[in-house]
């Protein structure tokens, strides 16, 4: 940034100060967005104008086409862009020398006038009146590419949102979609509920808690890596359907499709199971993607995607198997763990749930269709019921698609007896060196002591999933503000002493 440019829109700032104008005032009569405008008067023709309409709009200046003694502009708005017109002599000169001298680009300002239709075409409003709502100090980004650098865009996202257009977009679908989310469920009988994000155990998951302090109680607590937990207590405490839509926190990698904090939906059932939960989760996403586009296909990085039900169905020991010719139920963990050494991949831990993860990474990004990934070991699947008809798997699935698991979801172990001898299993593997094994939950398994029906739970990852709505390689392309290193404070201290200096 030019801090040239910043000290000079500094001293506009004071000099208004200085004439009585205050350039950040209170309100201003906002009556159309810039999408109503040009829905009411699209109509119009070229050089046509409709005088006794009159508008009342506001937004940011974009560009600015000086011409003598008058000017075209561009404001930005939510809805999108609108040209507007101002001349001298409907304004008056000295508020038009005004407007030459304290407006620029970035600035927020509001108008009112009338609509008229450009000779060459463009649905604009003549400005009969403006204000200066708010002053900007820093100028916009260039206006062609907007922010070229990502690391830039996510760290000042503000910005990479008034610049790329692009950007809106993405989370204007991001909230659309989860706001239908939350219709397609509320209007099937659930009830939207809230858990705990402080946790005393991290619990639902497998992974690696954030720890923090409690100074209250003089004690640890972790953020929570998922709700699942909780909302089964809902269960167990009488209510039969609930959902939740929020945020966890997992201290572990960060990539295309990774982030430490991520949004999540999870969806429970009670008298239903995982064959219920796959029928709920293909109806509600393909919905999903027809409601928002008018079709059930989309095209991801280059990829043709069809999300019209019914998905396919795939069992994980069969399609390893199939790709990779080792069978996970019967083979050794030796024939295994010297398969995956041969290919230069070691666990960390040489665990039989490790090296089968480390299975599955091989052969994820071959399933590039919606597909429901079906019937997983017992190993990997700490809190979800065995198979009714193989004792060795669970009656588990993970919705993929393009090769990222979207989601979990499982016909959940209810039986308390059970579900405490996986956690003893689970707290051998913390001990053994498992940092993201399964912590011990001892109030958990009272209340299924207490009695929890058959039960189906869902949780699908509204990232992943606003990426494939979006065609957005990165997952932090779809989170507003991602996790990234802010040093860009340091500069920003720095340039501002030299500046002053």
């Amino acid at each position: 940034m030019s801090w040239e440019i910043r000290n000079q829109k500094l001293q506009k700032v004071n000099e208004l100060r200085k004439i009585g104008i205050n350039p950040y005032p209170y309100r201003f009569d906002k009556a159309c967005s810039s999408a109503q405008i040009r829905e009411r008067f699209s109509h119009l023709n070229p050089s046509e104008a409709l005088e006794n309409e009159k508008i009342s709009t506001a937004g940011r200046v974009m560009t600015i086409r000086l011409h003598g003694k008058s000017c075209f502009f561009t404001l930005k708005d939510f809805d999108g862009k609108i040209q507007a017109y101002i001349r001298q002599d409907s304004v008056g000169e000295s508020a038009y020398e005004f407007f030459k001298k304290y407006v620029d680009a970035g600035d927020i300002v509001g108008i009112k006038g009338f609509p008229f239709r450009s000779k060459t075409g463009e649905l604009t409003i003549f400005a009969e009146e403006f204000q200066l709502l708010c002053k900007a100090l820093r100028p916009l980004p260039e206006k062609w590419h907007g922010l070229r650098d990502k690391e830039m865009a996510y760290r000042q996202r503000y910005v990479d949102m008034i610049a790329n257009e692009d950007t809106i977009e993405r989370f204007k679908i991001r909230y659309r979609a989860i706001a239908f989310i939350r219709q397609f469920l509320m209007e099937r009988g659930f009830i939207e509920v809230e858990t705990p994000i402080l946790n005393f155990i991290p619990g639902g998951g497998t992974a690696r808690p954030f720890v923090t302090r409690l100074e209250a109680l003089d004690c640890d607590v972790y953020l929570r890596i998922a709700p699942e937990l909780h909302l089964k207590r809902y269960i167990v405490g009488g209510f039969e359907k609930v959902f939740e839509i929020g945020k966890n926190f997992r201290n572990e990698g960060i990539s295309y499709k990774h982030s430490p904090e991520f949004t999540s939906i999870e969806i429970y059932q009670a008298y239903a199971d995982y064959k219920d939960m796959m029928e709920l989760t293909e109806q509600m996403i393909s919905q999903l993607v027809l409601h928002l586009f008018g079709t059930y296909k989309l095209t991801y990085q280059g990829i043709e995607i069809d999300f019209t039900p019914p998905w396919k169905r795939i069992r994980m020991h069969e399609f390893i198997k199939e790709k990779l010719g080792i069978d996970i139920l019967e083979d050794s963990e030796e024939k295994i763990f010297q398969y995956l050494k041969d290919r230069g991949i070691e666990p960390e831990l040489k665990t039989k749930s490790k090296m089968i993860e480390k299975l599955w990474d091989l052969v994820e990004d071959q399933v590039v269709q919606p597909t429901f990934l079906m019937d997983h070991p017992v190993e990997i699947s700490p809190l979800a019921k065995r198979h009714r008809d193989d004792p060795r798997l669970t009656e588990r699935f993970e919705p993929i698609i393009c090769g990222m698991e979207l989601g979990n979801a499982f016909s959940e172990l209810n039986d308390p007896q059970e579900q405490l001898e996986r956690f003893l299993v689970q707290a051998k593997l913390l001990e053994a060196g498992d940092k993201e094994a399964h912590r011990m939950d001892l109030d958990f398994i009272r209340s299924l002591e207490y009695g929890m029906p058959p039960t189906g739970g869902l949780g699908i990852g509204i990232d992943r999933l606003t990426m494939l709505l979006t065609n957005a390689p990165s997952i932090r392309d779809v989170i507003p503000f991602p996790l990234v290193s802010q040093n860009l404070d340091e500069a920003f201290d720095n340039g501002e002493r030299s500046a002053e200096s």
